[in-house]
C-alpha cells in the first residue's frame, strides 16, 4: 500500500520540517541506503507543544502525544530529504529521550506512541524498529521528549 494513502486513511498530515536549532543537518544520508534523522522535539512552527517533565508537570498521555509529534517531525524531515516516503525500506532504529521526574519509570510507554505511528504508517515489517527509550533529567528548551531515527531506503 502507498504510504500516503495510508496516512490519508489515518488522518495524518506531516508538519513543515522544523528549522535546525544548532549546527547540524536535520537528516544526513550515509552510503547509498541509510539516512539518519537528528533528534527532534515536539515543536511546530518554532513552538514547543509540550514543556516540562513527564511524571511531574506532564502526564504519561502528554508524553505520548509529545513523542507522536516528534515522530511526525522526523517523517517530515525524511520526506524533505528523500522526496517520497514510499522509498523507506526499513525503520532500522529509533532512540527516544524522555525528560522525566525522578520517580517516573515508563519511558518505554512514552516512546511507544512514536513506534506505533511508524507501524501504523509503514506496517509491522517495515515500521517496527530496534529501539531505546532513555530517561533524562532535562532536554533542550524544556521539551519532554526528543527522538532520533535511522532509516534504510531503496
Amino acid at each position: 500500500m502507498c504510504v500516503y494513502e495510508r496516512m490519508k486513511e489515518l488522518g495524518i498530515k506531516l508538519p513543515k520540517p522544523p528549522v535546525p536549532m544548532g549546527v547540524y543537518f536535520p537528516a544526513k544520508q550515509f552510503g547509498e541506503k541509510f539516512i539518519y534523522v537528528s533528534g527532534q522535539g515536539p515543536v511546530v512552527n518554532g513552538n514547543a507543544l509540550y514543556k516540562g517533565k513527564v511524571g511531574k508537570e506532564l502526564s504519561l498521555e502528554d508524553g505520548q502525544k509529545a513523542a507522536y509529534a516528534c515522530m511526525l517531525n522526523i517523517l517530515g524531515i525524511l520526506e524533505e530529504k528523500i522526496k517520497d516516503l514510499n522509498k523507506v525500506k526499513s525503520v532500522v532504529k529509533i532512540l527516544g529521550f524522555v525528560a522525566s521526574a525522578e520517580d517516573f519509570f515508563d519511558q518505554p510507554k512514552v516512546i511507544n506512541a512514536a513506534s506505533q505511528l511508524l507501524v501504523d504508517i509503514f506496517g509491522e515489517d517495515i515500521g517496527k524498529a530496534s529501539r531505546s527509550a532513555v530517561g533524562t533529567n532535562v532536554l533542550p528548551g524544556n521539551i519532554p521528549v526528543e527522538i532520533e531515527a535511522l532509516f534504510e531506503i531503496e
